[in-house]
């Protein structure tokens, strides 16, 4: 069996799609299934078991004879919580414990890290494990994932095979329950068809016009394909980089998502939130070479081809993945 953690949720819920669409029903999703509005994300899906969130060690204990790999998805993701010990709990201790349990029982496993972990890109966006205890993340959520990997490149004992991934800019089906946390596309779709015009931040810094901040987008379709590559191929463990490593601008993302709406761009830009305003990454993009030495080929959705795909397929349609 695969264990899928965060299986209700976003990246995770896409993980059991790919799962599924390549024949695979022998899986275990784990999540908090008392969220009622994520129901969606897996109520259709085939699996053979689903195990709340916080009974899932006691479950492991009792079947971890059973479990043929680990895919550990399931994290809280909001960059706007400051209580570091929410992050602490759910994200770094859960995943300690995860790592023991693959460890122990001699089954592979799989993790989500997070760009947000480069901070404001001081020290640049190359996925060197000799570089990670240097990275200054912006916000508690970063710092998490961090510190897990930092903590995970310490150990001596390990999975029989391990990967973690540095998602960037994840977008794509599955994301309409994250509120404000969901990407750009999602909410500009939904200004779009309430007003006709989305907003965008503005710039506060002169070295980036309006809307010209730049972002590694990734269509979480690419993303979960990734994964299925690591789980079925032999690889060297590490932590990777997981985005297209080419950056594009918040305009170019709007002006796409108008375009697969057939609509004439109208963009109004407003201040960044001053709680975020501090914390916010005006440049990301991915460095791609140790994927692609580790013999990770998989090709990328262009930006303008994942949005479409994006819009026409699933948000007009209110259709899941």
């Amino acid at each position: 069996m695969i264990v899928i953690t965060g299986a209700a949720g976003f990246i995770g819920s896409c993980m059991v799609q790919q799962l599924n669409q390549q024949g695979r029903t022998d899986l275990v999703l784990v999540d908090d299934f008392t969220r009622e509005r994520k129901r969606r994300n897996w109520v259709d899906k085939q699996y053979a078991d689903k195990i709340q969130r916080n009974e899932f060690f006691a479950w492991a204990d009792r079947n971890a004879r059973h479990i043929s790999g680990i895919v550990h998805l399931g994290a809280r993701t909001d960059t706007t919580e400051r209580d570091y010990t929410v992050f602490e709990e759910l994200n770094v201790d859960y995943t300690q414990h995860i790592w023991s349990l693959a460890t122990q029982h001699r089954f592979p496993m799989l993790y989500a890290s997070s760009a947000a972990t480069y901070g404001d890109g001081a020290n640049g966006y190359a996925d060197d494990e000799s570089c990670i205890p240097q990275l200054q993340p912006l916000n508690a959520y970063g710092r998490s994932k961090n510190e897990i990997d930092k903590w995970i490149l310490q150990q001596t004992s390990t999975p029989p095979a391990w990967a973690g991934f540095k998602f960037f800019n994840v977008y794509g089906p599955n994301e309409y329950h994250k509120d404000r946390m969901a990407s750009v596309i999602f909410h500009a779709f939904n200004q779009i068809k309430e007003c006709g015009r989305v907003k965008l931040f503005r710039s506060h810094r002169p070295d980036f016009a309006d809307g010209m901040q730049l972002r590694d987008f990734v269509y979480v379709k690419d993303v979960v394909e990734v994964l299925y590559w690591f789980s079925q191929n032999r690889h060297a463990d590490g932590i990777f980089n997981l985005g297209t490593g080419h950056a594009r601008s918040f305009l170019d993302l709007v002006r796409a998502t108008f375009a697969a709406l057939q609509r004439t761009p109208d963009i109004e830009f407003v201040d960044i939130p001053e709680d975020i305003r501090d914390k916010y990454q005006y440049f990301t993009e991915a460095k791609m070479e140790k994927m692609h030495a580790a013999g990770c080929q998989q090709p990328f959705h262009s930006l303008e081809d994942g949005v479409t795909d994006y819009v026409s397929n699933y948000l007009v349609n209110d259709k899941i993945f």
